[in-house]
């Protein structure tokens, strides 16, 4: 299983509050590094999906400007037990993420 999605869900009359943290250093490109003074390169997540029970509901894309472990909180109507959350990254250096989430 993939650490680098943590989700909190609570679901209140058939909605789901979906609370979302994505781990990753989401480095700007402008930093330097305090021993060296070498420039840390970009390094960004750019595209997140959302889906629930297989279908996209979201879909997200962010730049450099997105500080360190990016939070997302969303609302979704219209949901019951067992229906699942997967959310997909994929960053500017080619790397990606998945996590899932489960209504229990």
């Amino acid at each position: 299983m993939d650490k680098t999605v943590r989700f909190r869900i609570r679901v209140k009359d058939d909605t789901a509050d979906v609370k979302v943290m994505i781990f990753h250093p989401m480095e700007t490109g402008y930093r330097r590094d305090k021993n060296s003074r070498e420039i840390i390169p970009k390094h960004f997540i750019q595209t997140v999906n959302i889906a629930h029970n297989g279908k996209q509901i979201m879909q997200v894309h962010w730049s450099r400007s997105v500080s360190k472990n990016p939070y997302l909180n969303f609302r979704v109507p219209n949901v019951s037990k067992g229906d699942e959350f997967k959310i997909v990254w994929n960053d500017n250096m080619g790397k990606s993420g998945v996590g899932t989430a489960t209504i229990s």
